[in-house]
């Protein structure tokens, strides 16, 4: 079976009120995304998403014309081109799911068929006061949700501890709490310097009093020895979910400088590059975990692998209510992703990825 086409499908979902995550330092009163469609000669079409994919017009002829199953050879190719340009792993998102259409079967069974379900954490985007994360947290905890992660800005690192003080006063041990400091990396434009070491040793050892799973990007991934410096102190460290290459990914892992590895398979090295750091992370007995916050389709696609590959604790959610919820995270999809009420991310039953886009949004104006 033969790729025929790629093409792409762009959409523009106004937000009001206006979405402020943690690490954006503009509020967002847009959500922009866009659909990668495959098309081969075998009448199957496959679709991804997560990236822009902004500036890949002229690389097709890379793909078109090959075999859709020669799936080494896609990465290679994608790898070749993530090099000079952008981060346009949805392709190969949208290649597995023609891939598991044509074989009739799912993506995670295609990954090795581990696991039906996940347990998922609410991973909130915005910066409350603590008690209005509290009262958030116990909104989390009813809907069925066992965990959630909380956002912390650089530069009130005590307004973090205090809000870990009022959820766990809200909540007490019925739910785990994690912990995103947003350090590894920076919107365009955002020239504000990462917290430094001691600061953030002070807050680690802090806020493992409060029984935190884990401090998520602490520090820039390129810190090793300072990450390293972090493990051990009572909390886990995580990080990775951006990073680009394989060689830096490993470089992470052959210096086991951290507890949880979260490369998200459309944004950092691809579906298939990240069945090797989930299998070199069970090897040294570290958790892989992916990122998930991208889009509806994004989370679906790390759901697959995470799912296929097997031992995850749990996966990232991306739920924020009011100003981020499932409505506005899957507008391109035909059917949202959600929990069931013990809090479970189920793997959709069909093949593929599972859930195919609402064409419709493309054909209106989407307000």
């Amino acid at each position: 079976m033969k790729i025929t086409k790629i093409s792409f499908e762009r959409k523009t979902l106004k937000l009001d009120p206006p979405f402020c995550p943690n690490w954006d330092p503009t509020p967002r009163n847009e959500f922009h995304a866009t659909l990668t469609v495959v098309e081969t000669d075998g009448g199957v079409t496959g679709y991804g998403s997560g990236d822009m994919m902004d500036g890949f017009e002229g690389y097709e002829k890379y793909f078109v014309g090959k075999d859709l199953f020669n799936i080494q050879e896609h990465v290679r190719a994608l790898e070749t081109i993530s090099f000079h340009a952008g981060r346009y792993w949805p392709l190969e998102m949208a290649i597995w799911d023609a891939i598991g259409k044509a074989h009739k079967t799912s993506v995670a069974t295609l990954f090795g068929g581990a696991m039906k379900a996940i347990p998922a954490y609410a991973s909130t985007g915005a910066v409350m006061s603590a008690d209005e994360r509290a009262q958030s947290a116990i909104a989390i905890r009813d809907r069925g949700f066992k965990a959630m992660k909380i956002r912390v800005p650089q530069t009130d690192l005590d307004l973090g501890l205090q809000t870990l003080s009022a959820i766990r006063k809200a909540v007490g041990s019925s739910m785990e709490i994690m912990v995103d400091l947003n350090q590894a990396w920076r919107m365009p434009g955002d020239t504000r310097r990462s917290l430094d070491l001691v600061e953030v040793m002070k807050f680690v050892d802090a806020a493992a009093g409060f029984g935190v799973y884990w401090i998520e990007e602490p520090l820039p991934m390129e810190d090793i020895d300072g990450l390293k410096r972090l493990r051990g102190r009572g909390v886990r460290i995580a990080g990775g979910e951006m990073v680009r290459t394989l060689p830096e990914l490993l470089n992470l892992i052959n210096n086991d400088a951290l507890d949880v590895y979260q490369p998200d398979v459309v944004l950092s090295v691809g579906l298939e590059r990240t069945r090797i750091i989930a299998s070199l992370a069970e090897a040294k007995n570290r958790i892989f975990t992916p990122h998930t916050w991208s889009n509806g389709y994004g989370l679906l696609a790390n759901l697959q692998v995470t799912a296929g590959l097997g031992g995850a604790p749990f996966i990232e959610f991306p739920y924020d209510p009011p100003t981020w919820g499932i409505e506005r995270r899957d507008f391109l999809m035909a059917k949202p992703l959600d929990i069931d009420a013990r809090g479970m991310l189920h793997v959709p039953d069909a093949a593929g990825m599972g859930i195919e886009p609402n064409l419709s949004v493309f054909k209106q104006s989407v307000a």
